[in-house]
């Protein structure tokens, strides 16, 4: 079972990241300036988890509408994804991947595990 770990940062913000059950982080979220922004922020995650993937990494893909996952290749030429809320802002993102079916996995771990997931908020 998933859970969100929501943590103070050291400029005073607060940012979360969404664990597996086996401990490894699946998404990162921005840094919020309110713990109250931040637990809205696991929200959406939580709401908009199982939204449609748009991959960026073929050619002349179809847009898809927000809320959705964005899969694109970063500088470092890795794969990587973003969960984009319905207004269009990040809600969070995942690490670089080698390949793109491990970083589809990643997706499909949120799905799994941000539904249900416990949030934890450590000082």
């Amino acid at each position: 079972m998933g859970k969100f770990v929501i943590k103070k940062t050291k400029s005073g913000g607060f940012k979360f990241d969404l664990k597996a059950g086996n401990g490894e982080t699946i998404a990162t979220s921005e840094v919020y300036t309110t713990l109250a922004a931040c637990q809205n922020g696991v929200k959406s995650v939580k709401r908009n988890g199982c939204s449609p993937v748009e991959d960026q990494t073929v050619e002349g893909f179809t847009p898809v509408k927000n809320p959705k996952f964005e899969v694109y290749v970063d500088k470092a030429g890795e794969f990587r994804f973003r969960l984009k809320a319905r207004n269009g802002q990040i809600i969070t993102t995942g690490e670089g991947y080698k390949s793109k079916p491990s970083c589809l996995n990643g997706i499909q771990s949120i799905g799994k595990n941000a539904p249900d997931a416990d949030v934890v908020v450590e000082e």
